[in-house]
C-alpha cells in the first residue's frame, strides 16, 4: 500500500510538473482567433432522425433531398474541422435516389417500412476504425493504407435496416489517444471553437455531429473513445452492456476473450431520442433490443450522483462540469420528488489502478508491436522509439507510448493482477447493490469543457472519469447539458448496471426536454446552462 501510495504521488507530481513546463505553451492556441461552424440554414438538418424516417416512409420528404442536405453541409463544415478521411457522396446520392423511386413504386405500407426499414433514407457517418466494405481502412497508420474488404456486422445491419453510409471519419492513429490526430488526415478541431481539440478517439464523428453535419454515427469506446469527444462536441454518446452490440470489424481488434467485455461499439446522435432507433438496429440479440427499448417512470427510479471519480490521481471537477451535476439533481428532486442521493462508493480510490492496468493487461490487441494480419511486420517497442526520436518514425507519439505503456503493465505479476480483478469484482458488486434494476448514478464526464489539443498530455489521469466503466462493464449514456462562460458544451454521464440501457436513456431523454440538449455552435453563443 505504501508502495502504491508513493507511485500515485509520483505520478501526480510528474503530470504537475508537464502542466507547469508545458501548460503555458500549449495555452498559446488561445491567441488565435477563435472560430465555429457556421449557422444552418437548411431545417431538414435540424431534425431528428426519428421524424426523418417517419416523413420518408410517409412520402413526405424525399430521400435525396435529405441526403444531398447533408452532404452539402459536409463540404461545407470540413475544410473548417478536418473530420473526414474519406466519403462516399455520390454513392450515396444514387442510392437515395434508388429508395425514392422505391417508394414510388412499392405497396408497403408506412408500420411494415417502420418495421423492415427502421432507418430508410437515413444519412450515418462511421468511424474509420469500423469497416466500411471498399472504404479507408487504416485508422491513421500512414505507412500501411488499407481498404475494408467487407462491412463490420454493425454496418452490415445499418444498411439492411435502409441506412445509408455517408462517409468514415477521422481518428487519432489505431485510436490510441484522446484527441484525434494522425499523420494521414491530421488533426480534427472542434466545431464549437477550433483551436481546441474534439477529443478521441471518436472525435471525427463528434465533430460532425456537434456541427450538424451528421445525424447518426458509429463510434467505439474503450476509454471513453466515444463519450469524451461527444460531451466536447455537445453530442449525446452510448457505451452499451457488454456484448450486446458486435464488435466484429473494427480495427483494433483483439482475440482476448474478455475484450468485448471492456470495448463496445455504440451510437453517437444529436438527439436522444434517436438513440434506441440506432441501437435497436444495431444490436445483436433479442435481450438486447427488449434491454434499450424499455420503458420506465423516472418517479420510480433511483438516483445517486459522484462529483469526483474518486482517485487521488485524478483532479477534481471544475465548477463549470460540477454546476451541471447539481442542475440536473435540483431538477429531478422538483419535478419528479425523488432524492438524489450522493453515493459513497469507497473502492472509486482505486479507479484509476483498475481502469488502467486491467485495460491495458488485454492481450493481442492489433498494433504496429502486434500486427495480427501479419506477424513478420510487427514492429520492436524500443526501435521505434529511438526511430521516432530522431524524426524517422510514420507513427504518433501516443501510439508508441502505447506500445510502452503495454510493455511495462505486463510485467505486471499474476497475483498482484488477480488481485485488481478482485478489487474490480468487488467494486461491481458495490454499483449491482447500490443501483440495482431502476438506479442510476449521475457522474462527471470529465473535469472540463474541451481543451487544447496538446494538452491531452498531462490530463491523462484524468480520463479515469471515462475508463473506469469500460473496466466495469456498464452501460453510460453522455448527455450535453449547455454551454459554459466560453460557450463550450459541458455534460455529464449517466451510468447503470448491465442490462439497464433503458434507464440511461430516459434519463438522457429528460435531460432533452428540460435542458434543450444539442445545440448548433452558432446558437451558443450567450447561452448557458450551468448556473
Amino acid at each position: 500500500m505504501i508502495r502504491v501510495a508513493i507511485l500515485k504521488a509520483l505520478i501526480k507530481g510528474g503530470l504537475f510538473c508537464l502542466y507547469c513546463l508545458l501548460g503555458p505553451f500549449f495555452k498559446l492556441r488561445g491567441l488565435k482567433k477563435k472560430r465555429q461552424c457556421s449557422p444552418i440554414d437548411n431545417q431538414i438538418l435540424l431534425q431528428s432522425a426519428t421524424e426523418i424516417a417517419r416523413r420518408i416512409r410517409r412520402r413526405e420528404l424525399g430521400c435525396e433531398e435529405v441526403i444531398t442536405a447533408y452532404v452539402k453541409r459536409c463540404k461545407e463544415v470540413n475544410p473548417l474541422i478536418n473530420a473526414i478521411v474519406e466519403d462516399r457522396f455520390e454513392a450515396a446520392v444514387q442510392e437515395a435516389r434508388e429508395i425514392d423511386d422505391f417508394l414510388k413504386s412499392t405497396t408497403m405500407d408506412e408500420a411494415r417500412i417502420a418495421s423492415e426499414k427502421p432507418l430508410l433514407g437515413l444519412p450515418v457517418t462511421i468511424k474509420e476504425s469500423i469497416a466500411v466494405q471498399g472504404m479507408s481502412y487504416s485508422v491513421g497508420v500512414k505507412d500501411t493504407p488499407s481498404r475494408a474488404t467487407s462491412d463490420a456486422n454493425v454496418v452490415t445491419k445499418i444498411r439492411e435496416a435502409g441506412g445509408i453510409p455517408l462517409l468514415v471519419s477521422n481518428t487519432p492513429e489505431l485510436c490510441l489517444w484522446w484527441h484525434t490526430f494522425n499523420k494521414v488526415t491530421g488533426s480534427t478541431k472542434n466545431p464549437y471553437d477550433t483551436r481546441r481539440t474534439a477529443g478521441g478517439s471518436s472525435g471525427g464523428e463528434a465533430a460532425l455531429l456537434g456541427a450538424g453535419a451528421s445525424l447518426l454515427s458509429l463510434a467505439s469506446d474503450i476509454a471513453g473513445s466515444a463519450r469524451l469527444p461527444a460531451m466536447f462536441c455537445g453530442v449525446f454518446g452510448h457505451k452499451p452492456t457488454p456484448n450486446w452490440v458486435s464488435v466484429e470489424g473494427h480495427k483494433p481488434g483483439s482475440s482476448d476473450k474478455n475484450w468485448s467485455s471492456f470495448f463496445a461499439i455504440g451510437p453517437m446522435v444529436r438527439y436522444a431520442s434517436d438513440l434506441p432507433l440506432l441501437l435497436t438496429v444495431i444490436s445483436q440479440t433479442d435481450e438486447a433490443r427488449i434491454g434499450f427499448n424499455k420503458k420506465i417512470r423516472l418517479e420510480d427510479m433511483k438516483f445517486f450522483y459522484m462529483d469526483h471519480c474518486g482517485s487521488s490521481v485524478a483532479n477534481s471537477v471544475n465548477s463549470d462540469m460540477k454546476d451541471v451535476i447539481y442542475k440536473l439533481k435540483r431538477h429531478l428532486e422538483t419535478t419528479y420528488s425523488v432524492k438524489v442521493q450522493k453515493a459513497n462508493l469507497e473502492d472509486m480510490k482505486t479507479s484509476l489502478e483498475l481502469s488502467g492496468f486491467i485495460l491495458l493487461r488485454i492481450q493481442d490487441i492489433y498494433s504496429m508491436f502486434n500486427r495480427s494480419d501479419d506477424s513478420k511486420k510487427s514492429k520492436s517497442v524500443l526501435v521505434e522509439t529511438l526511430k521516432y526520436l530522431f524524426f524517422m518514425s510514420p507513427h504518433t507519439f501516443p501510439a508508441i507510448c502505447y506500445g510502452i505503456a503495454k510493455n511495462i503493465c505486463d510485467l505486471l505479476s499474476v497475483s498482484r493482477y488477480n488481485k485488481l480483478l478482485e478489487m474490480r469484482m468487488q467494486l461491481r458488486r458495490q454499483f449491482e447493490e447500490l443501483l440495482g434494476d431502476n438506479g442510476v448514478l449521475i457522474f462527471p464526464s470529465f473535469i472540463s469543457p474541451a481543451h487544447y489539443p496538446h494538452e491531452s498530455l498531462y490530463n491523462v489521469c484524468n480520463y479515469t472519469y471515462m475508463m473506469i466503466f469500460n473496466a466495469l462493464g456498464f452501460p453510460v449514456t453522455q448527455c450535453p447539458l449547455g454551454f459554459d462562460k466560453n460557450q463550450l458544451p459541458v455534460g455529464l454521464q449517466i451510468v447503470a448496471n448491465p442490462g439497464c440501457d433503458y434507464l440511461t436513456i430516459a434519463v438522457a431523454q429528460e435531460i432533452e426536454r428540460t435542458f434543450g440538449g444539442w445545440r448548433e455552435p452558432s446558437e451558443s453563443k450567450g447561452l448557458t446552462y450551468t448556473t
